[in-house]
């Protein structure tokens, strides 16, 4: 697309501003369109205004239906509804083929003082460009008349044209660990449409229960439905099919697909629970009530398997009108597999390598059965293990090294990676955030994400359609908190499937944010806040430390407490620098205009006096231990005889490490050449812990991915022994140690200020 105009930095950006009757109305707009021109003035929405509509077109008249009630709802403002009108006055709706650009969902809008011209070269793209007149108006809008109020319907004239940069712009949600009531379902479909994204992933069916009503086998939702809890309840629930039908009717007026997701053939416990005999063993099988990968799984050798998947598969098929389908094929282990003489009966008779072709073989014919149903398959990557079925579409979720694969082979590709696209990991320091499944991943890592990789050819590149933020609901049980984790990285995430990179800058989307924390607001969304901006959450000082606190957010305010107590109710408001002179815990949060609150941060001061080093005769090296075994925490094998010994030259890994979970202790001292106040970095998955001087410094433990740690400690001038205990309990291995001071920018110790532990033999 030909861009005319893009913004040209913060400061025009910032300026961007129209002043209409002495109001200034800012553009903010999320995501960020493609093109983008203020021409000054504005139009007023007034109550007997009308919306024109170039045809009679029924998706044309559905996308007009719906900007005509919110008004409805937020304004009370009832609008006409014409058609083929010559009116040169409202809001003109029209189907057309725009010049910039052929994208199915192009549109182009324009604002003048007389009237709204939104043109789309479909109705799916008049429904983004009056998702941006929504934008254009005030947040309030979102809301009910009552937020509204009093408050004038006024556009600032602008002309905008606008398209998506991919195809597939995708939001996920688990609702086999918990279920969510259909209010919320539809509430989550709002948010997709309001972001102009296109697609809801709704993963339907899990090892810990199935929650789509399918007639023909009842046991699935009788049995597969419901789980004990580990306080020996039950938990469950299930979507009728007539639920399910409203749902989809529901998507389709904001014109999102929703595409169901039905596991097979791992993850599939809920369903074996109910019907056994599909199984490789014969069961029997409860629901299960913990989370991870289960061992039981459909059995491939039977027909009796195929006959029951193809026909759940059939009924769902009625219900989801999306072209799409995806079944899972993600986590599939295949130990029964291996011991099934069925299973092995197939594998000898389809002439396959191996168990893994048998996956392969799996996938491929329940797509050639979906095939029959006009649906195209999508799978989690692992469906590229023992080769891939013939039209498959790869979810690329363990990196992008599968969705590489995938569209050099030739194969469509969607992009969710953990690493930028999982909004069920953590997005603050796990202390101040709800409890979830692990991992870090913060809004600004959602909006640096590439979905298209640079190792793609221009050609190959065409097969990646977008990308897919996706929840997933072991550790989230409430609507409340799934918004929480959901957004605001949905909206970063939006913003990285429609607007061009080269127009992405994250300090303006920051800017933009402002205006939409309040649109959030107005639809009463629990969206996460940023708490109060501090470089780190403890710090030593000698005599004095003066704190500052920053916000994030324009027009939020943070209160604080210096005596450990809840920061609203008995804390007071944050103006400038805090200086305090002996141990303090404080507390802080950010309050919105409109009540919402960030999560409690908590500070810790802590005054030390230096600690005088030490003098000794130098030896190289580090000195490690290492401890076989499955830990939680770095003080599990605190008495745990060591298996093997040795010396590195500075922190980190030894040549030789056990084969899965072990632990780790490395002594040793390191040099202070001046004295004075010092933090110390672990980086590491799984947990790290690092002493010095027998004071715990850095407490970086327990199980979770790669995440930095800090802490502070007063050193003088001399030698300081340190120790820094580390597990590994699985997957990833990292372990990174670092440290800041006087005169030092944070760096890795150098092996020259470093001494084996074996020289406090020789202190001299």
């Amino acid at each position: 697309m030909r861009r005319i105009f893009k913004y040209g930095g913060l400061l025009l950006s910032l300026i961007m501003m129209l002043s209409c009757n002495k109001n200034e109305i800012e553009i903010q707009l999320v995501p960020e369109p493609t093109f983008l021109s203020a021409t000054g003035g504005q139009y007023r929405i007034s109550s007997v205004a009308s919306i024109y509509l170039g045809s009679d077109d029924a998706d044309l008249k559905m996308a007009a239906d719906f900007f005509k009630d919110r008004l409805s709802v937020s304004a009370g403002v009832n609008l006409n509804l014409e058609v083929n009108s010559a009116n040169a006055k409202g809001i003109h709706l029209t189907l057309g083929s725009l010049d910039f650009s052929d994208s199915p969902d192009a549109y182009e809008l324009i604002v003048t003082g007389k009237s709204v011209n939104i043109t789309g070269n479909s109705s799916r793209a008049v429904f983004y460009g009056l998702q941006t007149l929504l934008q254009l108006l005030p947040p309030e809008i979102y809301g009910d008349e009552e937020l509204l109020k009093a408050k004038q319907l006024l556009i600032p004239c602008v002309e905008i044209r606008d398209e998506p940069r991919y195809s597939w712009r995708g939001m996920h949600l688990d609702v086999g660990r918990h279920i969510f009531p259909l209010e919320f379902i539809k509430k989550y479909i709002d948010l997709i449409a309001m972001h102009k994204m296109n697609v809801f992933h709704w993963h339907l069916t899990e090892d810990q229960g199935w929650r789509i009503e399918i007639k023909k086998y009842p046991l699935l939702t009788e049995i597969g439905s419901v789980r004990k809890t580990a306080e020996g309840d039950t938990y469950g629930g299930f979507y009728t099919q007539e639920q399910i039908k409203d749902v989809v009717e529901y998507a389709r007026t904001r014109f999102v697909d929703v595409m169901p997701e039905i596991e097979l053939p791992g993850h599939s416990v809920a369903a074996l629970a109910g019907y056994p005999e599909l199984s490789c063993t014969g069961g029997p099988f409860e629901v299960r009530k913990v989370w991870g990968v289960a061992a039981d799984v459909y059995c491939a050798g039977k027909e009796e398997t195929f006959e029951f998947l193809e026909n759940v598969l059939s009924e769902v098929v009625d219900l989801f009108p999306f072209e799409y389908f995806h079944i899972g094929g993600d986590e599939c282990p295949k130990i029964r597999w291996e011991d099934c003489p069925d299973c092995q009966k197939r594998i000898n008779d389809e002439g396959l390598a191996d168990e893994h072709e048998l996956q392969s073989w799996f996938i491929r014919r329940i797509e050639t059965f979906l095939q029959t149903k006009n649906r195209r398959l999508v799978g989690w990557d692992e469906i590229l293990e023992g080769g891939l079925a013939p039209e498959a579409t790869v979810m690329s979720w363990r990196g992008v090294a599968g969705g590489i694969q995938a569209a050099r082979e030739s194969h469509d590709v969607i992009m969710s990676p953990t690493s930028h696209c999982y909004f069920d990991f953590y997005q603050g320091d796990p202390a101040n955030e709800p409890k979830a499944i692990g991992g870090f991943l913060t809004m600004e890592k959602v909006y640096s994400f590439e979905p298209t990789p640079e190792a793609l050819s221009t050609e190959e590149a065409k097969h990646i359609l977008g990308a897919q933020g996706n929840v997933w609901t072991e550790y989230i049980s409430t609507a409340q908190q799934a918004e929480y984790m959901a957004v605001p990285r949905m909206s970063a995430l939006a913003e990285v499937v429609w607007t061009p990179a080269d127009l992405r800058d994250y300090e303006l989307f920051l800017y933009r944010m402002k205006a939409h924390y309040l649109r959030l607001d107005a639809m009463d969304v629990n969206y996460r806040i940023p708490g109060p901006v501090v470089s780190a959450n403890s710090f030593v000082f000698l005599k004095e430390f003066t704190l500052e606190l920053h916000k994030a957010l324009d027009g939020a305010k943070i209160f604080f407490s210096a005596d450990g107590s809840d920061p609203v109710e008995s804390g007071q408001e944050y103006i400038e620098p805090l200086v305090f002179t002996s141990d303090t815990h404080i507390k802080a949060i950010v309050v919105m205009p409109s009540g919402h609150t960030s999560s409690v941060i908590d500070i810790i001061l802590d005054q030390q006096d230096i600690i005088t080093g030490l003098d000794l005769v130098r030896q190289e090296g580090v000195s490690y231990s290492l401890f076989e075994g499955n830990f939680k925490s770095v003080y599990d094998f605190k008495d745990v005889k060591a298996s093997s010994y040795g010396a590195i030259s500075v922190p980190g890994f030894p040549d030789e490490l056990p084969d899965g979970a072990y632990g780790l202790v490395e002594n040793g001292y390191i040099q202070i050449e001046r004295a004075g106040i010092y933090r110390f970095f672990t980086f590491s998955d799984d947990g790290s812990v690092l002493s010095v001087r027998g004071q715990e410094v850095v407490n970086n433990d327990g199980l979770h991915g790669g995440k930095e740690a800090s802490g502070e400690i007063a050193l003088g001038q001399g030698w300081h022994p340190f120790e820094l205990r580390y597990f590994q309990a699985g997957g990833g291995s990292i372990l990174e140690l670092e440290y800041s001071g006087p005169n030092i920018e944070k760096q890795s110790i150098q092996k020259e200020n470093l001494a084996s532990y074996a020289s406090a033999m020789k202190m001299i």
